[in-house]
């Protein structure tokens, strides 16, 4: 089976203009690549006194997840759409799945909807949303998503959710089939991804090259306990880590094609049929502006395909 190649959107581009957005959207698509995927932070933590220590630099740029995507498939034909992930359970689910509804409808069916939980309290608390339930939230907004995709009259019933008596127009082109992915390591994601998901997105660690394949059995083996057929799911895993302070490895590692590839061939041999290149990565490694990314990622495009199939 051929292995896709995903990228994920680099939303420091936003630096050079709205064309230059549009620029990196349409080049992705000509170079060949399978998906174009983007993060989801709405607001990022400054460090506080008793708040966990934030991952990433608080000012570090993020754009809307649905309004960059809509603006890139005007731009793009080919190209699937998508987030990496959307922290679900911090959104109204119901306005989330008239979100997703339009972007697929105006994209032709190209978007492939990744969901996560999230890991950080302050956004929560931001955006007025309980963090604590998040998990058993996400659940039930994955059940409220589809009943709005597929359902007339839309009528839900749950724990923290309900709709009554509602419609929602357009559906989208794939109505409740629009495929849904969970990302996360855990054991709670993994269980969700084979009971309610399509897929399941990894993200690249040292547990995930150690134990990738053991996560992917974990997955499988949630759909067959929940009816489902497990061969039906597809498994997409980054190559490398978001990059962070500090880390020298982290920022070289886009600086050497035969590491990107040979951690991509050690993803496929566990059973991923997708991996992801962060572009944010090629930035960082370099890569300055738009032209200069899309350039990198055209040699790695080609040595993947060269390598992979």
């Amino acid at each position: 089976m051929k292995m896709k190649l995903a990228v994920e959107f680099p939303s420091v581009v936003y630096r050079e203009g709205p064309e230059a957005v549009a620029r990196l959207a349409t080049a992705m698509d000509e170079i060949g690549f399978d998906q174009l995927d983007i993060f989801d932070h709405v607001v990022m933590g400054h460090d506080t006194d008793g708040r966990e220590k934030n991952r990433y630099p608080a000012k570090m740029p993020i754009m809307e997840a649905f309004a960059t995507l809509g603006y890139m498939a005007a731009c793009t034909s080919r190209i699937g759409l998508g987030t990496e992930v959307l922290v679900l359970p911090q959104r109204d689910p119901v306005l989330t799945a008239k979100q997703a509804a339009t972007l697929d409808t105006l994209s032709g069916g190209r978007l492939r909807l990744g969901l996560g939980v999230g890991w950080q309290e302050s956004e929560y608390e931001a955006l007025g949303q309980n963090f604590r339930n998040r998990g058993r939230r996400m659940d039930e907004a994955i059940e409220v998503l589809r009943a709005c995709w597929s359902r007339d009259p839309i009528d839900f019933e749950g724990e923290f959710y309900r709709v009554e008596a509602m419609a929602m127009e357009p559906k989208p082109p794939r109505g409740a089939a629009l495929p849904i992915w969970i990302g996360g390591h855990s054991e709670a994601a993994l269980r969700r991804a084979g009971r309610l998901a399509d897929g399941w997105m990894g993200v690249a660690s040292p547990e995930l090259f150690e134990d990738g394949d053991q996560a992917i059995a974990a997955v499988r083996r949630h759909a067959e306990e929940a009816g489902r057929d497990p061969s039906a799911l597809g498994f997409q895993a980054q190559v490398s880590p978001p990059p962070r302070p500090g880390n020298e490895s982290d920022r070289t590692f886009y600086t050497e094609p035969d590491r990107v590839a040979a951690a991509a061939a050690k993803l496929g041999e566990m059973g991923f049929d997708g991996v992801a290149l962060n572009l944010t990565g090629l930035f960082l490694a370099g890569a300055r502006t738009v032209d200069a990314m899309v350039d990198g990622a055209a040699s790695l495009h080609e040595k993947l395909r060269a390598e992979l199939g």
